[in-house]
């Protein structure tokens, strides 16, 4: 199994909207090298929702619910999608400031790639995501 990072806005799709929906088409992405990170996806691969922009927070936790498929919002081009499906909330969010700062994370690929929208996550760094994540207090308390 392996591990990902998304990052949306999330004025424009938020974690509670995953949540909400209970499973979304990943749909929109545009960048090459994304685009093959979401064809390496396989169901059951755990992915953590990022928000972007003014958030700059990892939030949660997905599970790819199907492989990758043809992108129907694109018009064209060879793109594609996952179906990505909500797993859990994270009790506190991990800031991108607390990833550039912590040994093990400061090296992800959100913090050397930072415009990439679908990046890889290594198992080591999944569960320091989670470990800081789901302790409910910031780190270092």
């Amino acid at each position: 199994m392996n591990c990902w990072l998304v990052k949306q806005e999330p004025g424009d799709y938020a974690w509670s909207d995953l949540v909400r929906e209970g499973r979304t088409a990943w749909t929109g992405v545009r960048n090459f090298q994304a685009r093959n990170n979401l064809r390496e996806m396989k169901p059951g691969d755990e992915v953590l929702f990022y928000h972007s922009g003014s958030g700059r927070e990892i939030v949660g936790v997905a599970r790819v619910a199907k492989a990758a498929y043809s992108d129907a919002t694109a018009e064209e081009g060879d793109w594609c999608c996952v179906d990505l499906a909500p797993v859990r909330a994270l009790k506190r969010p991990v800031a991108l400031a607390e990833i550039k700062a912590d040994a093990v994370l400061k090296e992800m690929a959100l913090v050397k790639q930072s415009r990439l929208s679908v990046l890889p996550v290594t198992a080591k760094q999944f569960e320091r995501v989670m470990q800081l994540g789901l302790r409910g207090a910031a780190a270092g308390a």
